[in-house]
C-alpha cells in the first residue's frame, strides 16, 4: 500500500484551512445587511493622525521623507513662508521654522480647530509629482502655500479620534486617484477617471519631457521666493478629467442656459455626461438597495433651476448661513442613467434629511453614501475641522443608536488628502499603481458591532477597497477599474464576536 507524502497532507489541510477561514469570513459577511460610507474632505493621515498610538505616523518618517527638496533637487535649509495669493501670510509664522513638519495646533502657529486655515492645492499632476516615486520630499515645492503642507495636528481633542481608537483605524489607506476631489468621487463610485474628448486646448496642460507640468517662465526658482506657477489644466492632453470639472446636469458650478434651466451651459463646456458602469449599476443589477446622500441636494436642487441672472444661494456661497453645496462631489450627477427625469435619480439621489430619518426608522437601503454638505466636511478654506469632526460623531451616534445598528458597517474616510504631505510611500506596481493612482494616504475608520476593537488595521487598502467590500458582500459584478492588490477591508473586521 502506498502511502501519501507527508508534505501532500500538510498541503491539503493548508488548502483546506484556508478555504475554510475565507469560507468563514464570507459567512461573516453576510451578517452585514448595512453598508454605510461617509465622505469626508482634503485631510492626509499624517495631518490628522499622525500621533495616534500604534499606527505609522510621523514619527516612524525617514530623514528623506521629512526633508523637502527644493525645485532644484537640493534640501531646503528651512522652510518658506506660508503664501495666500502669492504673497505671505504674517497670521502664519512658518518662514524660518525646520525642514520638516510642524504642529499648526502649537506655537508660534497657535492654529485652532474650529478657524478656517488655508488648503493647498490638491491636483493631480502635483500631487504625482510631490510623491516622488515614494520619497514625498516635493510637497512644499509644488505647493502654492508654501510650507503650510507641513503642517498637522494633535487630533487626540477630536471625537472622530475616540471612534477610531474604540473600534478600527486602517493606517496604510491610500486616495484611489492623485489629486483632487472630483477625481475621487468618481474613483469612489466607478474606479474610473471621466471622458472629455472634446475638452478645450485651455482646458489642457503643458508637459516638459518628464511628464511633468511645464513652469511658466515668470515662477520662481525657489520656493523660498514664492509658489511655483504652472501650466495647468482640468483634463490630460489625451481628454480625461483629472481636475475639477463641473457635472452637465443641476445643480452644477455652472448656471443654467436660458431656456434649458435642468441643464449647464454647454458654452461653458461642463463635463460631458458619462458612461461608464458605476457601483450604482451593479448594485441594481442585483437588486441591492442603495443610495447616494447629499447634503443640502433638495436646496442645490431648487437653486440650479432659477432664472442663471438671480443669485445663486446654495451653490458654492460661503455666508454663514450657506450650507456650502459642492456640485462636483456629486459623481452619480456626471452619469446619464441619473440624468433629470430618469427612474434612477428619484430612486437613489436623495437629501441628507432622508438619510437621517432613514436611519431612525430602520430604513436604510443596502448601501447608503453619504457625503454631507461643505460646512461638515472639513474641507480647509471654506470650514474648519470642529465642525465635520461634532457633525460626523453625531451621524455615527445616530447610526450606533438606530435599529439597523446590530447588522451594520459604517466607513468613514477622506476623498483625498488636500494637499498635505503624509510620508508613507502609496503602494505601486503591478496589480497596484497605475496611471490614475493610488495618490497620498488618508484616514479611514471602520466603526461597526463586528469590528475589531482598538485595533489599527494596517493592511494596504484604497479608495477602491470600498468598492470591492461592496462587491463581495452582495455578490456584485466586478468593476474593471478596481485594483488587484488592494484590500478589501474583511481584515478590519472580527466576526467570531
Amino acid at each position: 500500500m502506498r502511502r501519501t507524502p507527508f508534505w501532500v497532507v500538510a498541503l491539503s489541510g493548508a488548502v483546506l484551512s484556508g478555504c475554510a477561514s475565507i469560507d468563514a469570513r464570507q459567512a461573516g459577511l453576510e451578517r452585514i445587511d448595512q453598508i454605510v460610507v461617509i465622505y469626508a474632505e482634503n485631510r492626509s493621515f499624517d495631518h490628522l493622525y499622525g500621533n495616534f498610538p500604534g499606527a505609522e505616523g510621523i514619527g516612524q518618517a525617514s530623514a528623506e521623507q521629512m526633508t523637502q527638496l527644493d525645485r532644484d533637487g537640493k534640501p531646503l535649509p528651512h522652510l518658506p513662508a506660508t503664501y495666500s495669493g502669492g504673497r505671505p501670510v504674517a497670521r502664519f509664522p512658518t518662514a524660518g521654522l525646520p525642514n520638516g513638519p510642524f504642529r499648526i495646533d502649537a506655537p508660534p502657529i497657535n492654529g485652532r480647530f474650529d478657524e478656517v486655515l488655508p488648503s493647498p492645492w490638491h491636483l493631480y499632476y502635483q500631487n504625482r509629482e510631490q510623491i516622488a516615486d515614494g520619497k514625498n520630499n516635493r510637497f512644499v515645492a509644488l505647493a502654492d502655500v508654501g510650507a503650510w503642507v507641513m503642517g498637522y495636528f494633535d487630533g487626540s481633542s477630536m471625537k472622530v479620534w475616540q471612534w477610531a481608537r474604540e473600534y478600527t483605524l486602517a493606517d496604510h489607506f491610500f486616495m484611489g486617484a492623485f489629486g483632487g476631489s472630483f477625481l475621487n468621487h468618481q474613483w469612489l463610485i466607478c474606479a474610473c477617471t471621466p471622458v472629455d474628448p472634446d475638452a478645450p486646448a485651455t482646458a489642457r496642460p503643458t508637459l516638459d519631457g518628464q511628464g511633468h507640468l511645464a513652469r511658466k517662465p515668470d515662477s520662481p526658482k525657489s520656493v523660498l521666493d514664492g509658489p511655483v506657477q504652472l501650466f495647468d489644466g482640468r483634463a490630460t492632453p489625451d481628454g480625461y478629467l483629472v481636475n475639477t470639472s463641473q457635472p452637465p446636469y443641476q445643480p452644477s458650478g455652472i448656471a443654467p442656459a436660458p431656456g434649458q434651466l435642468d441643464y449647464a451651459d454647454p458654452a461653458r463646456h461642463p463635463a460631458p455626461a458619462q458612461f461608464a458602469k458605476t457601483i450604482g449599476d451593479t448594485l441594481s443589477a442585483k437588486s441591492v438597495s442603495w443610495a447616494w446622500y447629499a447634503g443640502a441636494w433638495n436646496a442645490a436642487l431648487a437653486d440650479g433651476r432659477r432664472d442663471p441672472n438671480e443669485r445663486r444661494t446654495v451653490i458654492y456661497a460661503r455666508g454663514p448661513e450657506s450650507p456650502i453645496f459642492q456640485a462636483h462631489h456629486q459623481p452619480f450627477n456626471y452619469f446619464a442613467r441619473f440624468a433629470p427625469g430618469t427612474p434612477d435619480r428619484a430612486d437613489h439621489l436623495k437629501d441628507e434629511q432622508d438619510f437621517l430619518a432613514a436611519i431612525d426608522h430602520g430604513g436604510l437601503p443596502q448601501v447608503a453614501f453619504l457625503k454631507p454638505a461643505g460646512r461638515y466636511t472639513e474641507h480647509p478654506a471654506y470650514t474648519d475641522l470642529m465642525s465635520g469632526d461634532e457633525h460626523i460623531d453625531m451621524i455615527l451616534n445616530r447610526l450606533k443608536n438606530g435599529p439597523q445598528w446590530p447588522h451594520m458597517a459604517v466607513i468613514v474616510t477622506y476623498d483625498e488628502n488636500g494637499g498635505f504631505w503624509d510620508h508613507v510611500p502609496p503602494p505601486s506596481g503591478t496589480g497596484w499603481g497605475d496611471r490614475w493612482g493610488p495618490g497620498s494616504r488618508i484616514p479611514t475608520i471602520i466603526v461597526s458591532p463586528y469590528a475589531r476593537n482598538g485595533y489599527v488595521d494596517k493592511t494596504s487598502y484604497d479608495t477602491t477597497s470600498i468598492l470591492k467590500f461592496i462587491t463581495r458582500r452582495f455578490g456584485l459584478e466586478p468593476l474593471p477599474g478596481v485594483r488587484a492588490k488592494a484590500g478589501d477591508l474583511t481584515n478590519a473586521f472580527d466576526f467570531t464576536k
